[in-house]
């Protein structure tokens, strides 16, 4: 029996050591995770955009019922030297552009449109330029409270039609308005479509720079999800009467960690005619990731964005054309493929190729021309006849960086001249050191000749490059790791042929959470100075490629992984393109040091994509060891410690099966009739697996994750109050904890000033306030408990001495007699300190989740004393008078209530309901908290 215990014992003493191990990995885990999103990505290639002259915001006067209705918003005019002098008239002529900055986003950031428009109308002597506008919403926080989105959409109305109006009169005076929005900015610009009295024909042309379309970042109350779904659901349902409004949406790639780049694709529109989303990544003549805020002023960015504002210009009209296909026609040709030539609405179908140029005929299928100081020109012809039947494709690259015409396709000509010819440079594709062309000789049966023109060059140096092959012999199959290889797989091949181009088929590679690295090796034959490779990840059913330029030879690694998860009917392969030297091999491998970044890489996609839901797994593991505690107290008359009930009960089969298997059934249109029937909402899971964003093993890891930060949260708030509490005694004279009533009149005007706090001023503003009395009183508990157990200890001491001094027998059973009611006074304040710690954490979770509607008010204070709307008035006056009757109630008055098996199980579904519901909609949390708490007063009362 001795023995038995002992190995219980050493069990007992063994299992915490070992629960703290495992956690502490998990929150390693998520550390690592978060540190990867927030630090480890690619360096920012970005130029930073500079004014040439001192920046000037020319403020609009805004009609009074106008500036009396939104008196914390403002409307600005950019300008900078003579030009912000010229304006301050307001006698404008150009094109109206309206910017919106985002979230805490300031007005100012639209300089570096601004500055750069200025620039480029200078070079073409102000025959046309662009008037900016800017919009202050006073920084507000609109990603996290979505009170004032609506405000704002309304605002930027008034906006426009004040802008309109400053060009009334004019010659060529503007019926619409571009606008330009940052992060809200863009949803606040697409959300203008949803106003009743607002006319589509206001706005032809938006660009939205980094805004969460989908859904947002952090949905922390139901204005804001609301907003969201309004927006979309009308772009979806009015999606023909938007096909003159223009859109293009630009993400900013891994580099912008606060809006992953798979929210700013529009939603259900990428194949649309009228809306194109893109990653910075793949802008053409940028090719760079960037950060939330540098994607306004990333040199890259704003110089494609404004070249793009330029050709979209109608010479006769002189404002933005009013032809939509005109209008993507030029978005694509900045934003997705730019053939290096100046853009042109109607290029000319043929063309005469002219000039005193030497005509040489090229019969081999490998052909290399350096040029340097040549002061004739030529034209490289290479007959197609010979070639057709032993090669299907033809690739030619050039690494002269212009904009002139550069490869021709003749039209049957049976001489070695070519007299009429077709302009294949439209057919081309700028990269970073060279412009390419790759034509299917299938397509062209018509063409008789490929022509390479060479004009003199004098001065300059550059190569040319032509190949025919076969499309077989340079298209390579590379398996990669699938979601649940964890790295146990691997590929290698090698390139051994000498060809200047290899497409490599990355099989397999179509979900969100794959994540491996890819290596890349070049071996050249000789040591003599060649051009770079440049190698591109890309992705066909959606502009997120990713370039890398390499120095050869070189040992290169490359990042895949996705933003946006493959399309269910696109069976369409990624393919990684390396455009290589022709006496290099090139060996191509997903293995190296893939095996130990692959857990660390699949934690840092989770982390990435549903970060913002970590909060709710975190509280329903709470709220499941608050559930345990009070079934311990049931059946023991004991309250267990945080951390052990945590392990014992905080299990994700409890809840995860249930979930998977609703959303399975989901499926079926028997059950979705009969869940509609019921008025019940869509479980979260079911919307995200419909995105391709969701799948069972990543709700269990992010469980197990919710576990490790509940643990350590455990662990913080009882090692806070037991320092705290040692701390007190050392410094303060012990005090004497007194016990009340529940409710009080003290305690009702308690409640009902704070109730008044709430409902005049902001919610989150109470529940503050009441938190930070709750904590204070869970600290005087725990002083009263460290001071009973010091004193108990001492009269226990006493009692002993007294006892061998052989004092007389009344005094010893007075000694005895007091220690035995300290330490049952003791052993009551330990297990409601215990339960109180509980609910303290799970508040704490309350409050973090309210904080920013707090901010919000506070920062708005001198506008506003009142928070309208406010998401958590409601709720605040209910935890309000929950935790002043919980600060002074002991587990000694629940132990007797018939509510507490109630209260004991219904933390168990309140969890499930809180997985199911709560993941895409945190402002749901805490009412499901608060209904536990709820019965947990009524079982001190009843």
């Amino acid at each position: 029996t001795s023995a038995r215990r002992g190995a219980m014992g050493w069990a007992g003493r063994r299992l915490p050591a070992l629960a703290a191990l495992f956690y502490g990995a998990l929150a390693a885990l998520v550390l690592l995770g978060v540190r990867d999103v927030l630090f480890l990505y690619e360096e920012n290639r970005c130029s930073m955009t500079y004014m040439y002259e001192y920046p000037e915001y020319l403020k609009i006067k805004l009609p009074k019922k106008t500036a009396r209705r939104y008196p914390a918003y403002e409307l600005y005019l950019y300008g900078e030297g003579n030009y912000a002098d010229e304006n301050k008239n307001l006698l404008l002529t150009g094109i109206p552009v309206l910017f919106l900055p985002g979230n805490a986003g300031s007005y100012k950031q639209v300089r570096s449109l601004g500055s750069i428009a200025l620039r480029k109308a200078e070079d073409v002597d102000f025959k046309y330029h662009f008037n900016f506008f800017s919009v202050n919403f006073n920084e507000e926080l609109v990603a996290l409270y979505g009170g004032s989105l609506q405000r704002q959409t309304k605002f930027v109305h008034e906006c426009i039609k004040v802008i309109l109006k400053l060009y009334r009169d004019r010659e060529f005076a503007p019926t619409s308005v571009a606008i330009v929005g940052h992060s809200m900015g863009g949803l606040v610009a697409r959300a203008l479509l949803t106003l009743k009295n607002f006319k589509p024909e206001l706005i032809n042309l938006l660009i939205t720079q980094a805004t969460p379309h989908v859904a947002p970042v952090m949905p922390l109350d139901k204005y804001l999800t609301d907003f969201y779904t309004a927006v979309n659901n009308h772009w979806i349902l009015k999606a023909q009467d938007l096909r003159n409004l223009t859109t293009l949406s630009v993400a900013g790639g891994f580099r912008d960690y606060q809006v992953r780049s798979g929210l700013a694709f529009l939603p259900r529109l990428s194949q649309s005619d009228s809306a194109l989303s893109v990653v910075s990544s793949a802008v053409p003549r940028a090719w760079a990731s960037t950060d939330h805020l540098s994607i306004v002023w990333c040199k890259e960015l704003i110089l494609a964005t404004v070249r793009a504002f330029f050709d979209l210009i109608d010479e006769n009209t002189r404002q933005i054309t009013e032809d939509p296909k005109k209008r993507m026609s030029v978005l694509n040709h900045h934003f997705v493929r730019h053939p290096a030539k100046i853009f042109e609405e109607n290029p000319e179908a043929f063309m005469e190729l002219t000039g005193a140029f030497m005509w040489i005929t090229v019969k081999t299928s490998k052909w290399t021309y350096s040029v340097y100081n040549d002061s004739d020109g030529k034209y490289f012809t290479f007959p197609l006849a010979s070639h057709r039947k032993s090669y299907s494709h033809v690739y030619c690259e050039n690494s002269m960086l212009d904009t002139s015409s550069w490869i021709y396709g003749c039209l049957n000509s049976n001489s070695s001249m070519c007299l009429e010819a077709t302009d294949l440079s439209w057919r081309a594709e700028l990269l970073p050191t060279t412009k390419v062309v790759m034509l299917k000789l299938q397509d062209y049966p018509s063409l008789s000749h490929i022509v390479i023109q060479v004009p003199p060059a004098v001065g300059n140096k550059y190569t040319l490059d032509c190949e025919f092959f076969k499309e077989d012999s340079r298209t390579v199959q590379l398996p990669v790791t699938h979601l649940f290889s964890f790295g146990l797989s691997s590929s290698k091949i090698l390139l051994n042929s000498t060809g200047l181009l290899y497409n490599v088929q990355l099989q397999h590679f179509n979900q969100i959470y794959q994540a491996f690295k890819i290596y890349i090796g070049s071996h050249c034959q000789s040591l003599k100075e060649r051009k770079p490779s440049v190698y591109r990840l890309h992705i066909p059913w959606s502009h997120e490629d990713s370039i890398i330029v390499a120095k050869v030879p070189s040992f290169t690694e490359i990042s895949a992984k996705l933003h946006v998860a493959q399309p269910q009917n696109d069976s369409r392969v990624p393919e990684l393109n390396i455009y290589s030297s022709s006496d290099c091999q090139y060996e191509v491998s997903n293995t190296n040091l893939f095996y130990s970044y692959y857990p660390y890489i699949l934690v840092f996609q989770i982390i990435r994509f549903h970060a913002g839901a970590l909060p709710v797994y975190v509280v329903s593991n709470i709220l499941l060891t608050y559930g345990g505690q009070l079934s311990t107290l049931i059946s023991t008359g004991q309250c267990s410690d945080f951390s052990l009930e945590l392990v014992r009960t905080a299990k994700p089969y409890k809840v995860e099966p249930l979930i998977s298997i609703v959303v399975f059934l989901q499926g079926f249109n028997w059950f979705r009739e009969i869940w509609e029937s019921l008025s019940l909402p869509e479980v979260d899971a079911a919307v995200l697996s419909s995105q391709d964003a969701w799948f069972p093993l990543v709700s269990l890891m992010l469980f197990l994750f919710g576990t490790g930060i509940a643990y350590w949260s455990g662990v913080f708030f009882s090692t806070s109050l037991r320092l705290f509490s040692s701390l007190w005694l050392t410094l303060i004279r012990p005090t004497v904890l007194q016990k009340d009533k529940l409710i009080t009149p003290r305690r009702l005007c308690r409640v009902l000033s704070l109730a008044l706090v709430s409902w005049t001023t902001c919610g989150a503003f109470a529940v503050f306030i009441i938190y930070l009395q709750y904590f204070l009183c869970m600290f005087l508990t725990s002083v009263f408990y460290f001071q009973g157990s010091d004193h108990s200890k001492e009269i226990s001491q006493n009692s002993s001495i007294h006892t061998d001094k052989n004092q007389s027998s009344m005094d010893s059973i007075s000694e005895a007699t007091q220690s035995l009611s300290n330490s049952t006074t003791i052993g009551e304040a330990v297990n409601s300190l215990k339960i109180h710690v509980t609910i303290l954490n799970l508040f704490t979770w309350i409050v973090l989740l309210n904080l920013p509607s707090l901010i919000y008010w506070l920062k708005n204070l001198r506008y506003n004393v009142r928070l309208d709307p406010d998401p958590c008035r409601s709720t605040a006056i209910i935890i309000v008078c929950i935790l002043e009757i919980l600060m002074n109630s002991s587990t000694s008055e629940v132990k007797s209530s018939k509510l507490l098996k109630i209260a004991a199980k219904v933390p168990l579904p309140l969890s499930v309901a809180m997985l199911a519901f709560g993941r895409m909609h945190l402002y749901k949390v805490p009412h499901f908290v608060t209904f536990s708490l709820l019965l947990h007063v009524l079982c001190c009362i009843v």
